[in-house]
């Protein structure tokens, strides 16, 4: 059997990380038995559908890397260069099928809308996650015959859903769970049709961490505010994979072709996904260390240009050095901005903190040691400050933190020998100068 899933969005706003996670499971797995991934757009809502919606998550799966392999129409890009379908644009499919229900006697007049007629019998589906689910139909009073048009002459999601899976011979459907109980209602529709029916796996719903339902107001909800908060999306992708899914092992970064070798419908979980901003940005973190500081710096930059700083010529040692000190992209301006301009905001609590220290009365020593240096290095200089502590009888750990603030303005950020580096010589003793004289 040739493996078909799909991703099918309804556009009436931005892409949001649940639904990211439903297209994830479905290219995963269909990537992994060498399948088809169909985007499919249900934009069938012409009141509350929109153009910035539809736009919002092509951009959003295209950040992701989530490419779809069939359509009607191109895209024009090298991600998603078919498709996607579109409902809209299906009417007369869906009129044919409705023509076939109605020559088979299983719908009638309602006013002016139609209905299905269910047949009055228990249906049982057989849910690859959740297991075995049955709906008895012949309690009428709480299984009522579905609307499938409405009396505009629109179709319901129920009837479009299904027939579209019908016709792009779907094999898979993995969907929420709060698509579960619509399940009986499509058997019952597939089975009116006498089609096949496509395997369902219904994936859990994605809870906060203090396990109320994610709404769209969530911090982390929304797939497009991700890229401006500096994540990576290879990150973004690992993070949503363990939304509900495990890898049977102690691992948890993986590259999207690991994911490809690893992804199974077993894996995934009944229980709820916990959503925690904090561990997706870890998980950012470990993906950030992992590429190379060239490609670290080219991503950091429009960062870095967005907050005004300039782009020196040796910006790729710069951004090299706060490489394993940020999580975020969006962190590298202000961790790298007292290397390449002398007016970067300083940390007061920090300032207060290395005058307050006793061993910043050394500093004005350490920069005449410093400014006999012949030949400037960071080991010379780091030497130069265990010779002026030792001088003084102290420890050269303890000059380090009043000479860091001299010369960074803040308490933490990259190795001392780095900055040192960076800086050179004269900027370096410049700066122990002026700290030690305010």
């Amino acid at each position: 059997m040739s493996v078909r899933t799909r991703f099918a969005p309804s556009p009436t706003g931005y892409l949001h990380v649940g639904g990211a996670r439903t297209a994830l499971f479905n290219w995963l797995y269909a990537r992994k038995h060498g399948g088809q991934f169909i985007l499919r757009v249900e934009d069938t809502d012409k009141e509350r559908n929109t153009e910035e919606a539809r736009q919002a998550i092509f951009d959003g799966m295209r950040w992701l890397g989530l490419d779809w392999d069939e359509g009607p129409q191109s895209s024009g890009g090298s991600i998603g260069a078919h498709g996607p379908y579109y409902q809209s644009q299906r009417n007369e499919i869906y009129d044919a099928y409705f023509e076939k229900l109605l020559a088979a006697d299983r719908l009638y007049k309602d006013g002016e809308a139609y209905r299905f007629r269910f047949d009055r019998k228990p249906v049982t589906m057989h849910d690859l996650v959740c297991g075995e689910v049955t709906i008895d139909y012949r309690d009428e009073s709480n299984t009522p015959d579905m609307v499938i048009r409405r009396s505009d002459g629109s179709y319901v999601f129920h009837f479009v859903n299904v027939v579209d899976d019908l016709e792009m011979k779907m094999s898979h459907v993995i969907r929420g769970e709060d698509h579960l109980m619509n399940t009986p209602k499509h058997l019952q529709l597939i089975e009116a049709l006498g089609a096949e029916a496509p395997e369902y796996a219904h994936i859990p719903l994605i809870l906060n961490p203090n396990g109320s339902k994610m709404s769209k107001r969530d911090a982390g909800a929304a797939v497009g505010d991700y890229p401006r908060q500096g994540f990576l999306s290879e990150a973004v992708v690992n993070f949503i994979a363990l939304l509900g899914w495990s890898s049977k092992s102690d691992d948890e970064i993986f590259t999207l072709t690991q994911l490809i070798d690893r992804f199974s419908l077993e894996g995934i979980n009944r229980a709820p996904g916990r959503f925690d901003l904090e561990k997706c940005t870890w998980v950012n973190q470990q993906h950030i260390a992992k590429i190379s500081p060239e490609s670290f710096a080219e991503l950091a930059k429009s960062f870095v240009e967005d907050a005004d700083l300039p782009i020196t010529d040796n910006y790729v040692t710069v951004a090299t050095a706060v490489k394993e000190k940020v999580r975020l992209l969006a962190e590298v301006p202000a961790a790298i901005d007292f290397l390449i301009t002398d007016t970067a905001p300083q940390d007061p609590a920090a300032v207060e903190k290395a005058k307050a220290n006793p061993n910043a009365t050394h500093l004005p020593a350490l920069a005449e040691h410093l400014e006999s240096l012949t030949e400037w290095s960071a080991d010379a200089a780091k030497d130069a400050i265990g010779e002026v502590a030792t001088a003084n009888d102290a420890k050269p750990g303890q000059l380090m933190f009043p000479t860091r603030v001299a010369l960074s303005g803040r308490g933490h950020g990259p190795d001392l020998g780095d900055i040192f580096d960076i800086l050179g010589k004269e900027k370096t003793i410049a700066r122990l100068k002026a700290f030690a004289s305010t």
